[in-house]
């Protein structure tokens, strides 16, 4: 079962795809949560979940207080059962604006004019890390000079290329099979 775990929101649960995607574990989320709570960066902030699936991530952090998320998400059912959760949200009384792209990640990227402040990338295994390099370049000219990314992946998968992206790394964690890295713009 996942749910939210904290804020306006805490304990609705979602609804998960029955097939295709990978939900972040509610142990992990809390922990990445925590992190980005101390570092204050998800109240008020501008959020960009891309490969969405159940949303989450984006889901949470309007929870916790942030202003906007965009929810980006390829499949069609999945997409419908974000917008589904989206609405338990605001039936729970998150005021943020929870937007909803039925889009490719990597188009979606390069041809959005908005500014970000917390990004996560939670793509499927089988994305190739030519992908992830591609949404990350495509990133880095839409992030605010404090923002945070992070990519989620099977620990066995290669760092992100940051550099190459325009981006620095920040920190990494694992928990278990997941790490979590994080990047930002240079500063």
């Amino acid at each position: 079962m996942t749910r939210i775990i904290s804020g306006r929101a805490g304990g609705t649960v979602l609804d998960v795809p029955p097939k295709g995607t990978r939900p972040t574990s509610d142990r992990v989320r809390e922990s990445l949560f925590g992190a980005l709570d101390s570092a204050d960066l998800v109240d008020g902030a501008r959020v960009l979940d891309l490969y969405a699936g159940s949303g989450a991530l984006g889901l949470e952090s309007l929870s916790r207080g942030a202003v906007s998320a965009d929810l980006v998400e390829l499949s069609a059912p999945a997409a419908t059962l974000i917008r589904k959760n989206a609405e338990r949200l605001r039936s729970a009384g998150v005021a943020g604006a929870a937007r909803v792209h039925r889009a490719n990640a990597t188009t979606f990227v390069e041809t959005s004019t908005s500014e970000w402040d917390l990004v996560f990338l939670d793509p499927p295994y089988d994305v190739s890390d030519a992908e992830i390099a591609r949404v990350l370049a495509g990133l880095a000219a839409r992030l605010s000079a404090d923002a945070a990314v992070i990519v989620e992946r099977a620990k066995r998968s290669p760092a992100p290329d940051w550099a190459a992206a325009g981006l620095e790394a920040d920190r990494d964690r694992t928990y278990g099979d997941t790490t979590l890295w994080w990047g930002r713009p240079p500063r």
